[in-house]
């Protein structure tokens, strides 16, 4: 089944109405006349026929108020056009929008159903593709992530820095801990740039309104610690790689000069990279909270759950128990499934190339909006991974019939274990991480899929004519042995 843009509608619906036109209508009667007899035999729907019939009315009415063209002039360019139009029909090449959204889909149903409209329900969603980092006012702190216990990113960091408290006169904020590395202080060019530095210390400060820009340098662990230091809004990330992997990192160091003057001049296209709100629910912070509503029911009951935001997933797992994982997995508060086995991946896109890769689901692109949910090593041969739509709340608990605890762990951080009657739930966070694209986000993707994971790599398969010889001279090679095994049995 084809289908068809808004640009190819519109394009379609005008060539029927050149194809009628080519008939000429001389006056409103016989426009009449030609409606009534063939309405109820052109194929088009009500509302089609509608917006054509009214289309056709205005230029019938125009010609009829002494703008019609010579008619055999009129009929022969606009049969060109028509047969252009319709090369280029079948040659696949109408314009088309280059929206990463799916397309509006169309709000009536055959001749009676329809959406029910609701205003309050309404939202409107940016094309990804449209999505570019704009300053409304000049970036003054940035914040340097370096990948840490490696030599080789020491020199970069303090050409970096140097090159930003000098050239461009930034605020420059580092961890604390950076300063205590024994390499780095070995640097006679650091130590002179030592002082001019702002530091923090991570669990300790707030880094909330006060970072404008971030640069990280390494791997795809740098982005990760970046997003846990901003658990609300982040600011734009630029990710130079440095490290092993280097997914989710797409710039080179080489002329880093440049790349970062365009970026703070606001010349870059942005990947609005979405995060999961987790939420833990301990059954002895309900059972308070009931007590305290029982003695003050007028109090303002402040839930004591924890809540943090991760980029890649959370991973619920059986931990150090031998016994398997039996979890339950609800959706919207409905009962969804029962997993047993090694645990349960919940992934954002992102993350679709991380842990939840291994475990055997599906690759999406960042722009997609959904949650992932994989299982770890199910015992059921039908326990496929899922994708669920981005607005929906998980809960996952541990079942009253497990024999174990399980544990969680978010991005690979902050282990706790999950106890029976807790609750973990998940759903989209409002804060992505805007990283900056080097390309653009269709380019960067597949490039990270081609250079960190390989995908789809292997020799390519010959063409006919090598491969006709190669048989041929196979089996040549093939009768001589033959043969010759024959002449040596003889």
């Amino acid at each position: 089944m084809t289908c068809l843009s808004d640009i190819d509608l519109a394009t379609l619906h005008q060539s029927r109405l050149e194809q009628r036109w080519h008939y000429g209508l001389p006056n409103e009667a016989m426009y009449h006349t030609v409606y009534h007899h063939h309405h109820h035999h052109d194929g088009f729907s009500p509302m089609t026929r509608l917006c054509l019939e009214r289309n056709l009315l205005k230029k019938v009415q125009s010609d009829l108020n002494g703008n019609r063209v010579d008619g055999a002039h009129h009929r022969h360019t606009e049969s060109g056009e028509l047969a252009a139009g319709m090369q280029r029909r079948r040659s696949g090449t109408w314009p088309r929008t280059r929206s990463l959204n799916a397309p509006s889909p169309v709000q009536q149903f055959g001749p009676c159903g329809r959406i029910m409209k609701n205003s309050a329900m309404v939202m409107q969603i940016q094309d990804p593709a449209s999505q570019r980092l704009t300053w409304y006012k000049p970036p003054l702190t940035v914040l340097v992530i370096k990948k840490v216990s490696d030599a080789s990113v020491l020199a970069p960091f303090v050409q970096l820095v140097d090159w930003l408290l000098q050239e461009k006169n930034m605020v420059v904020w580092v961890e604390s801990a950076v300063l205590e590395d024994s390499l780095l202080n070995e640097d006679v060019r650091f130590n002179a740039l030592r002082d001019k530095l702002v530091t923090f210390k991570d669990g300790r400060d707030d880094l909330t309104d006060r970072i404008d820009f971030i640069v990280c340098l390494g791997g795809d662990g740098t982005l990760l610690y970046a997003s846990l230091l901003f658990q609300q809004s982040v600011p734009p990330v630029m990710s130079f790689h440095l490290g092993s992997l280097g997914f989710l990192t797409p710039f080179r160091f080489d002329n880093f000069q440049d790349q970062l003057t365009s970026v703070l001049e606001g010349h870059a296209a942005l990947t609005l990279r979405s995060r999961l709100r987790c939420v833990m629910h301990r059954r002895s912070d309900r059972k308070h909270e009931s007590k305290t509503q029982q003695v003050d029911p007028l109090a303002d009951a402040r839930p004591t759950a924890n809540s943090i935001l991760v980029l890649n997933e959370v991973v619920i797992d059986r931990g150090p128990s031998p016994y398997l994982s039996n979890i339950d997995l609800f959706l919207d508060g409905k009962y969804i499934t029962s997993v047993q086995g090694d645990g349960l991946i919940v992934s954002t896109p992102t993350g679709s190339t991380a842990y939840a890769a291994a475990a055997g689901a599906s690759m999406i692109h960042p722009s997609v909006p959904a949650i992932m949910v994989t299982p770890i090593c199910p015992h059921s041969l039908s326990f496929r991974p899922i994708v669920v739509p981005a607005g929906v709340e998980l809960k996952i608990s541990v079942s009253p019939e497990s024999r174990n605890t399980s544990w969680v762990s978010f991005d690979g951080r902050n282990r706790q274990e999950l106890f029976h009657g807790d609750s973990l739930r998940v759903t989209t966070s409002i804060y992505p991480v805007p990283c900056i694209c080097a390309q653009d986000q269709i380019s960067d993707w597949f490039a990270s899929l081609a250079d960190g994971l390989h995908w789809n790599v292997r020799k390519r398969q010959k063409c006919l004519d090598e491969l006709s010889d190669l048989t041929a001279s196979g089996s040549e090679d093939t009768l001589d042995e033959i043969e010759n095994m024959k002449l040596y049995d003889v």
